[in-house]
């Protein structure tokens, strides 16, 4: 393994996002967390976060939003279906929902996009299921 947890990887720039046909509310943070989402789904140990440093991501006054392993499951109870809202470029609604999105306002700067994913062992992860 390239990076062994416990570990916090940090990595800056912009993704792309290419829009088909009709599309809902979102920005290429939202979406990037909404795919990862998916990837991690059941992971007890990954969190990852995207937002733009602006402080709005597309057309939303979200700046990004958070995932965990969890997020897929908790969707179920807000009956919304993260598969259906990605291809349909509605991002924002899903994190509106589950009270995920990060919301920063106009920060004054537009640097880049911030993406940030913590990986936690085995004891970090024991020790978050206390608290």
């Amino acid at each position: 393994m390239l990076f062994p947890p416990p570990c916090l990887l940090v990595a800056g720039g912009e993704t792309t996002v290419t829009i088909r046909d009709a599309h809902g509310d979102g920005g290429r943070n939202q979406e990037l967390t909404l795919a990862a989402a998916l990837k991690i789904a059941g992971s007890k140990k990954i969190t990852i976060a995207s937002i733009g440093t602006d402080g709005t991501d597309g057309p939303t006054d979200i700046a990004g939003a958070i995932v965990d392993g969890y997020t897929l499951e908790r969707s179920e109870g807000v009956k919304v279906d993260p598969v259906e809202r990605l291809e349909k470029h509605d991002s924002s609604n899903v994190f509106r929902k589950l009270g995920d999105a990060v919301y920063t306002n106009n920060t004054g700067t537009n640097l880049m996009d911030l993406i940030v994913m913590h990986v936690c062992n085995d004891a970090e992860n024991e020790s978050q299921k206390r608290a």
